[in-house]
């Protein structure tokens, strides 16, 4: 059965029949191509995402003359995948710019409501350093860590703290996946001035892993060696940590393939494309959005890497530890590591 969209821009109100509206939408009448180019993803997902966010949208929306959920959703969805500012994709789709504002905020509100439910890490599973394992033979493996950038506009105030270490501004994203692509972990609040050990030791997810007893996360040389978090071998010698090193460079460059999937997806936070024009708040809150919809669209049966970005990794420079800072007891069981698997 078509499923009308009706659109109703108050802005009609202002402007007359002259300003430039559109009345109806079917998306029954266009093909999956269209809604893929247009709006990031299929129809059948499409029409998930409305049911999932109808409460809440309709929540905000609570007048006689709202635009619809499902109008809401492609909007935002255009912004999103598009990486172009508001007021083109509302011309895109037929409506004025403030109603395409409101739209972005509410999915963005609503999405980002959704986070506990699509966003969870369960340090018990018990499958999933098994299904790490098969990736490149690294065992215990519960989840791999990196710390990204999103370019943003200047804050309005003269802080600092969000200009990053290659001199723009930026909100840090910290990550952590699974072997899917999936996240278990979306903080993205931070400073992008803030170094990737600090974010970390900031965050809920350090808290979260201070008690762990089985397994480990995979980090870069940014970060320290943990019990829970096993980092490479800054300068190996025998073959053992060579092999080490290569089974965790192939398995942690999975957050790295799963975050520039999510760049390409969702134009909106893809540096090359211009920086979100919006408080780091609000920058945020939209990458938080895009994270839920990255889960979202996984767990619908979607392909995670399907649109990935192809692009040399940058390599990472090793932290520079003080004696006192280092963890004796996660270097021993490092070598233990190594020498039961590796060797």
């Amino acid at each position: 059965m078509a499923i009308p969209i009706a659109i109703l821009d108050c802005d009609l109100l202002l402007h007359g029949r002259g300003h430039k509206t559109l009345d109806r939408f079917d998306l029954d009448s266009v093909s999956d191509s269209f809604l893929i180019t247009q709006f990031g993803f299929p129809r059948d997902f499409i029409l998930y995402l409305v049911e999932l966010l109808r409460e809440g949208l309709c929540r905000r929306t609570q007048r006689s003359r709202a635009i619809s959920p499902e109008v809401q959703v492609l909007a935002a969805l255009g912004f999103y995948t598009s990486g172009s500012f508001q007021t083109s994709m509302g011309d895109t789709i037929g409506i004025s710019q403030a109603s395409m504002s409101r739209c972005v905020s509410n999915v963005t509100r609503a999405l980002v409501e959704k986070a506990p439910q699509f966003i969870t890490f369960n340090r018990y599973d018990d499958v999933m350093p098994l299904d790490f394992q098969r990736v490149a033979g690294f065992p215990g493996v519960l989840g791999v860590l990196d710390c990204v950038q999103v370019a943003i506009k200047a804050p309005n105030s003269e802080d600092s703290s969000y200009v990053n270490k290659k001199g723009f501004h930026s909100v840090a994203c910290q990550l952590v996946c699974d072997p899917r692509g999936l996240l278990l972990s979306a903080e993205t609040h931070w400073a992008g001035g803030l170094q990737d050990t600090v974010v970390l030791e900031r965050s809920a997810l350090y808290k979260q892993l201070q008690d762990t007893e089985q397994g480990w996360l995979l980090g870069d040389s940014r970060y320290p060696l943990r019990k829970w978090l096993m980092t490479p071998v800054d300068c190996p010698e025998s073959p053992a940590e060579f092999r080490y090193n290569l089974a965790h460079a192939a398995t942690r460059e999975i957050v790295d393939r799963t975050f520039r999937a999510i760049q390409t997806r969702f134009r909106c936070l893809d540096g090359t494309k211009g920086y979100l024009q919006y408080s780091p708040e609000r920058s945020s809150s939209i990458l938080l959005a895009c994270c839920v919809l990255h889960n979202a669209s996984l767990q619908s049966g979607l392909d995670a890497w399907t649109l990935e970005r192809t692009e040399p990794l940058e390599q990472p420079k090793s932290l520079n530890q003080r004696p006192e800072d280092r963890d004796s007891q996660a270097e021993d069981l490092r070598r233990q590591l190594i020498f039961k698997h590796f060797s």
